[in-house]
């Protein structure tokens, strides 16, 4: 795998120009447990300004109050739990990992769990939608995972139509930076918003590189199920989960 560790370098990125990166991940890596491939990113809870990245090892995580880098696959997932969430590894009762249909088979838009006041007390959803956002930073090979709660879909998904789309491009010809913004909601509880801003947009060569990063990595991406520390990313109230 040496020699396919080459970068590509410009003035604003460095980028690992993999190649044939399906062949090598089905070489190097089948039948192997991946759940665990990609280091997850967590949005602090009670309105904190900094995100939870891996340090060098599991016990020493780094607070980083930025992450800059290339969104190389994103995809909407939805998860649900019949009784009441309470931590552990325990996984859902039904989940999507394409925000259409549901692992029992249910068409996630007619599932009454996924419509609005079928959460706790009548607020918000029972179940869950997020959405996966694999940042590769400068220098890695291997990106992020920010699985963004329902309270920043709407800053997301802005960000892409006015600074992504509306100049031509796709999420990975460029640099997207994400921060945290503190929000309270409206019993006065303050949680995190992450916020997405347009860093630079790659120079031709290596946003070619990065098309076929994004190609090489949707065989992995797109299969992983949805884990429990996902659904406790942040601290909002299912009341004010609205996009």
């Amino acid at each position: 795998m040496a020699k396919d560790l080459a970068v590509v370098k410009n003035d604003e990125f460095t980028l690992p120009a993999l190649r044939d990166m399906g062949e090598i991940f089905q070489e190097e890596l089948e039948g192997l447990d991946l759940s665990n491939i990609f280091d997850r990113v967590k949005i602090p809870t009670g309105g904190g300004l900094a995100f939870e990245v891996p340090g060098e090892t599991d016990d020493e995580p780094e607070a980083v109050k930025e992450i800059i880098g290339i969104v190389i696959d994103h995809y909407p997932v939805n998860a649900y739990w019949q009784d009441k969430f309470a931590g552990g590894n325990n996984p859902p009762d039904c989940s999507s990992l394409d925000g259409k249909i549901g692992s029992t088979g249910q068409l996630c838009a007619s599932c009454p769990m996924n419509q609005w006041g079928s959460g706790p007390d009548g607020r918000g959803k029972a179940c869950k939608n997020m959405h996966r956002v694999y940042i590769l930073r400068e220098g890695e090979i291997f990106p992020l995972l920010l699985t963004l709660p329902p309270t920043s879909l709407k800053n997301f998904a802005n960000y892409l139509a006015k600074r992504v789309v509306s100049k031509g491009k796709r999420a990975y010809e460029v640099i997207t930076r994400v921060t945290l913004k503190r929000v309270t909601n409206s019993i006065n509880i303050a949680y995190s918003q992450a916020v997405f801003a347009l860093a630079g947009v790659l120079p031709p060569e290596a946003a070619k590189k990065a098309v076929e990063l994004a190609a090489g990595f949707k065989p992995l991406t797109r299969k992983l199920e949805v884990a429990s520390d996902e659904y406790i990313n942040g601290d909002v109230d299912p009341g004010d989960e609205i996009f």
